[in-house]
């Protein structure tokens, strides 16, 4: 063999040899920058979690406050007609403002996205249920006198906002999406008027959004759990 085969074997020996470094140094810095990340998702899906832990103690030790409290308010009003009436004064400010849970009759109403395919319309966005068509609906609600009102569990209060964000909707500072399942209580037959030829309900149908009304004797919508505070409103003398 002479010196020019040997040469040239070498060669493509060595080539050979530093390719398979080349390859074996990126597989080892993409491995590193995988473990790296999948390190930095585990750190802060662990922090989110510790924070969660932390807000359900902090939220269990308020629901205890809250229970020693009325404990202690039933306690001083006892054999007292006066306070007694100041309790109900304070049950009932507590319920209008949406501090507390309150139950009784009224409607539950479910709005969904459209099951229909977006490319048979001309505008797809129609399908979609949009933060109007909940506002929409919340105001026929309030104006069929609805005592209390929640979207997915979310109780509304005088500060709740209801922001669009996208394909969800922002209540209370809380991200929900549809399926947006609104509670209203209050007397069935007058909150059931939203299913009326004409009304907003009878609009999303025929713009084919997913509308269901329903009547319930035993509504549950619990407390708002965010804090209420007016800086402007002050006591008139």
């Amino acid at each position: 063999m002479n010196k020019k085969v040997i040469s040239l074997v070498l060669g493509l020996m060595c080539f050979t040899l530093t390719l398979c470094i080349c390859i074996q140094i990126k597989t080892v810095k993409e491995s590193n920058s995988t473990i790296s990340q999948n390190h930095e998702e585990n750190n802060l899906r662990a922090e989110v979690l510790r924070y969660k832990e932390r807000y359900e103690n902090k939220y269990k030790d308020l629901e205890r406050a809250e229970a020693e409290l009325e404990k202690e308010r039933q306690n001083s009003t006892q054999n007292n007609k006066e306070l007694e009436q100041k309790e109900e004064e304070i049950k009932k400010g507590n319920k209008i403002i949406g501090s507390t849970e309150v139950t009784g009759p009224g409607v539950i109403v479910t709005l969904s996205d459209s099951k229909k395919d977006s490319s048979t319309v001309l505008n797809p966005n129609e399908l979609i249920v949009h933060d109007v068509d909940v506002l929409s609906v919340i105001n026929e609600l309030k104006n069929a006198g609805a005592e209390a009102i929640s979207i997915n569990d979310q109780r509304l209060v005088p500060t709740s906002s209801i922001l669009c964000g996208g394909n969800i909707i922002d209540i209370n500072g809380e991200k929900v999406g549809a399926p947006f399942i609104i509670k209203a209580i209050g007397l069935p037959e007058q909150l059931s008027a939203l299913s009326r030829q004409g009304g907003y309900l009878e609009l999303l149908k025929d713009a084919s959004v997913g509308v269901e009304l329903k009547k319930s004797n035993n509504i549950t919508i619990p407390k708002y759990t965010g804090v209420i505070s007016y800086k402007y409103v002050t006591n008139s003398k």
